[in-house]
């Protein structure tokens, strides 16, 4: 049952289920340090006075950290989820209950009320657009036109939200400044890979309690999210094979001990199939033609366009659950493949998403680079700027320091070396 309130100041599934949503929000708290101090010093600063926030987001016991961040800081902000399988409802209900945060996200929402939750993100006129996958972004530009002069800028947390803002760039339509996330050295290196890694496997075992010792594991793409992925996979003892499209990340998966095979030549041979590449598509009617019987296929990129389920669907005489977010298609030709989580991201689908100590610099990223925005206002030119070294930086000092792990420093001399041309052999 959802639960709306009669001016729709929010819209959750059950506000009932608030308390189990705190104690796990206050849980994700404890492995994320950075955030804490950065939350600490907003409630004394409060940048965000005045300003009119939207954060689309998955929205976890993470998010909700940020979420509280921001609002220390003043800002006036709504949350709604950046995908309709990844809200947990408990998180939810606790923003809304207990920070008096407005928030519309159902897990398993269809995809009109995802759009209509976005339509109503952006009748809050939002000053400042916190984007995971560029959704809101990309409606605002093609629907809002009259809305855009009330944009400072905007932040995005994805790889394939970062793809959708170049394009718009490149078409002359992004006309304000976004704060590349996603490109930050706390963000990729960590996120991504260690993150995606962990919590896709996570999921993959939540959905299907398989074994994956001694698995075939095909990891389609070997960008930061496939890398971490692979790495995984391999430590739990699976033989993974790695397809990739880039000839130099092709020759890094070669370099890094995993077999490199084209998608034709990897489909007959995997036993589980994970798509981490941002694109359309990526296994496609030939590939289920070819699989063994029983094949699992499941997704970690951001969208569910990576697998092409109408293709499957064509395909199959029977789809029946087997188990949550488990379906398996029976096929024509008698053999069946497996889908998780409707080709969604499974890590959100079937489990709780990234470690909370890895978001902490995530969003860490996202609270400075919306500060920074603030702080910039009126300075930036329209397009995509990176957060700022000395940002990302302090982001790693926080982190080491929380971890109670020091590092050396420069001595005089070195940097006076560091900083010459002069001395050399």
């Amino acid at each position: 049952m959802t639960a709306t309130s009669p001016r729709l100041k929010h819209e959750v599934k059950d506000l009932a289920l608030a308390p189990l949503g705190r104690q796990r929000i206050e849980w994700a708290g404890r492995e994320m340090p950075v955030l804490r101090q950065i939350r600490d010093r907003f409630a004394q600063e409060k940048p965000f006075a005045g300003i009119r926030l939207v954060a689309c987001c998955h929205v976890t016991t993470e998010t909700a950290n940020l979420a509280i961040a921001l609002k220390a800081g003043g800002a006036d902000a709504v949350l709604i989820a950046s995908n309709p399988l990844s809200t947990q409802d408990d998180v939810a209900a606790c923003l809304v209950t207990d920070y008096e945060i407005p928030v519309f996200a159902i897990k398993g929402e269809d995809n009109e009320t995802y759009s209509r939750h976005v339509q109503i993100a952006l009748d809050h006129r939002p000053n400042i657009i916190i984007d995971d996958g560029c959704d809101v972004v990309a409606t605002l530009v093609k629907e809002r036109q009259q809305q855009l002069a009330d944009i400072i800028g905007t932040t995005e947390e994805t790889t394939t939200g970062i793809v959708r803002l170049r394009a718009m760039f490149k078409d002359g339509v992004l006309t304000f400044p976004a704060i590349n996330v996603n490109d930050a050295d706390t963000k990729h290196f960590f996120d991504n890979r260690y993150g995606t890694g962990q919590s896709t496997l996570d999921g993959i075992i939540r959905a299907t309690n398989i074994l994956l010792a001694g698995k075939t594991v095909v990891v389609v793409g070997y960008g930061w999210c496939g890398k971490g992925t692979a790495l995984r996979a391999r430590g739990l003892g699976a033989n993974v094979i790695v397809t990739e499209i880039d000839p130099i990340k092709a020759i890094e998966a070669v370099m890094d001990g995993f077999r490199v095979l084209p998608m034709a030549e990897a489909a007959p041979l995997g036993d589980l199939f994970i798509t981490v590449t941002g694109n359309k598509h990526v296994i496609r009617g030939e590939h289920f033609d070819v699989m063994k019987d029983g094949a699992i296929v499941c997704n970690s990129g951001h969208f569910d366009i990576e697998i092409d389920l109408v293709a499957l669907g064509d395909k199959a005489k029977e789809v029946k659950t087997v188990r949550p977010f488990t379906e398996e298609y029976r096929l024509q030709n008698g053999k069946s493949v497996v889908v998780l989580g409707e080709g969604r991201l499974i890590n959100l689908a079937a489990a709780e998403g990234h470690p909370s100590a890895v978001m902490d610099m995530s969003f860490a990223n996202q609270a400075l680079g919306c500060e920074y925005l603030i702080k910039n206002k009126g300075k930036l030119e329209p397009g995509i700027h990176a957060i700022p070294t000395e940002v990302d930086q302090e982001i790693a000092r926080l982190k080491l320091q929380a971890m109670g792990i020091k590092v050396d420093t420069l001595t005089p001399e070195q940097i006076e070396y560091m900083n010459s041309w002069t001395s050399g052999t």
